[in-house]
């Protein structure tokens, strides 16, 4: 073979050789290593008990549903029971301790994020009740005349 060939497969494998050899010391060694279960798993040996140590932020609604039943119910028996409670009232990574009460978002975007009209047939948002942000009472937040709760009742 005439060198014009050998030239190219030189770079190819000195590319090669340059990645493997970056590879051995940007992966921790015990890097997808572990029983069988977990063989070539994505995580590092090692690191298990940081992650068990790992404080969970979201709860969801069954860590609510013991102090608020009434609530519980009501969502649950409601077209907003596919929504998580933190979705509305913050993470309760340290509820009831730290803070006593969540903070509610009463924001007229977090109801906008789903009631807004969007157009595309394949999004299945077409089905929902969508308003038109710019001429249903763009100055209040939604929560003043509609109770989360309880959306297919108006108001409170």
């Amino acid at each position: 073979m005439s060198s014009h060939v050998y030239r190219p497969l030189f770079v190819v494998l000195a590319v090669i050789a340059l990645i493997l050899l970056a590879r051995s010391f940007v992966v921790p060694p015990d890097f997808g290593i572990g029983e069988r279960g977990f063989m070539y798993g994505f995580h590092r040996k090692s690191n298990e008990k940081e992650w068990e140590a790992f404080k969970v932020k979201f709860k969801t609604r069954q860590y609510c549903k013991d102090c608020h039943p009434e609530k519980y119910e009501n969502i649950m028996s409601s077209k907003h029971r596919i929504i998580q409670c933190e979705n509305c009232h913050g993470v309760a990574i340290d509820h009831p301790e730290n803070p006593p009460k969540l903070v509610i978002n009463k924001e007229r975007s977090l109801c906008l994020r789903c009631h807004s009209y969007l157009p595309y047939p394949t999004s299945q948002r077409g089905k929902l009740k969508g308003i038109d942000p710019e001429k249903h009472n763009p100055e209040m937040q939604c929560v003043m005349c509609h109770n989360p709760h309880k959306p297919d009742m108006e108001g409170w």
